[in-house]
Formats: structure tokens, C-alpha cells, sequence
């Protein structure tokens, strides 16, 4: 993974989480721009799944177990998704709380994706 990349991805999702988060509690209900905020993440995360398909081959294997960070990687592609999905069904307060606590989650999935690639001996 690249450091950098990873440090964005953490930003645009702990911005997202604090966005949809504060607007679900202030009565919001879902929005363009709370969904969006999502779509983002998500765009992130495909981007993200380009990267680890690319970067063993240009010399930046993993350290850690491949499996464990593939798992983490399409759950947190598939997250985005299932919120969103959450959030147009039920269209209330909760739901864009719901869209936050996944963009949270996302960010703390992206670090532990971090750990695994660069920082586990194998």
C-alpha cells in the first residue's frame, strides 16, 4: 500500500463519518450530500483495490498475510454499499447515523489494511 494514499483514505472517511454523523444526530435524513460523502469512500476503496493488485507487481509486496488483508479489503468495499442500501430504504435520522458509523469503521479498516501490508513480518 502507499502511505500517503492510506493517510487520504483515513481523512475522507473520518470527514465523512463526522459529516453524516452530525448531520443524523441534528434530524437530518439522508441526502445527496451524505450519501455522497459515502460514494467517495467507496471510490477510494476501488482505487484502493486497483493499487493492491498493482503494487506486488511493482515491487511492493506485503509483509503481512495476503488473505487477512483481502478480506479486509472487500469488506470495506462492500460496506459503503450496505449503508447506503440501509439509508435509501429507511429514510430517517438513524440511517445517515448509520452511513457515519460506517464511514468510521471504513477509516479504522483502512489502517489496519496499512498494518498488515507494511508493517507484519510474514
Amino acid at each position: 500500500m502507499i502511505l500517503w494514499f492510506t493517510i487520504a483514505q483515513v481523512v475522507v472517511a473520518v470527514a465523512a463519518g463526522v459529516f453524516c454523523l452530525i448531520a443524523g444526530l441534528i434530524g437530518r435524513r439522508p441526502s445527496d450530500f451524505s450519501v455522497g460523502a459515502l460514494a467517495l469512500v467507496e471510490l477510494l476503496l476501488i482505487v484502493q483495490v486497483m493499487v493492491a493488485i498493482v503494487a506486488p507487481l511493482a515491487g511492493n509486496p506485503p509483509t503481512g498475510d495476503l488473505l487477512e488483508y483481502w478480506v479486509y479489503l472487500v469488506s470495506a468495499a462492500l460496506l459503503p454499499v450496505g449503508a447506503v442500501l440501509w439509508a435509501l430504504m429507511e429514510r430517517s435520522r438513524w440511517s445517515t447515523v448509520i452511513l457515519g458509523v460506517a464511514a468510521f469503521a471504513i477509516a479504522i479498516m483502512l489502517w489496519r489494511m496499512q498494518v498488515i501490508w507494511s508493517v507484519q513480518i510474514a
